[in-house]
C-alpha cells in the first residue's frame, strides 16, 4: 500500500516539473487586467442605472399626465 502512495506522489512530483510553467505577467500586467475588470463591472452599473432612470422619468412622465386628467 505504500508503494502505491510513493508512486502516486512520484508520478505528481515528474508531472509537475515536467509540465510547462505558466509565465508570470509583470506587476503592471496584473494591474492593467484588473483595472480592465474593475472598467468592465462599472459600465455595467451605468448602464443599469441609466436604464432606471429612463424608467423613473417615463413613470413620471406617465403620472404627470394622469395628474393633469384627473383636473
Amino acid at each position: 500500500m505504500a508503494a502505491a502512495r510513493d508512486a502516486g506522489a512520484l508520478e505528481k512530483l515528474v508531472d509537475q516539473c515536467t509540465s510547462p510553467a505558466r509565465p508570470k505577467g509583470s506587476a503592471a500586467e496584473a494591474e492593467n487586467e484588473k483595472l480592465r475588470r474593475q472598467v468592465e463591472r462599472l459600465e455595467k452599473e451605468l448602464a443599469r442605472n441609466r436604464a432606471a432612470l429612463e424608467v423613473l422619468g417615463e413613470a413620471s412622465a406617465l403620472l404627470e399626465m394622469i395628474s393633469e386628467g384627473a383636473d
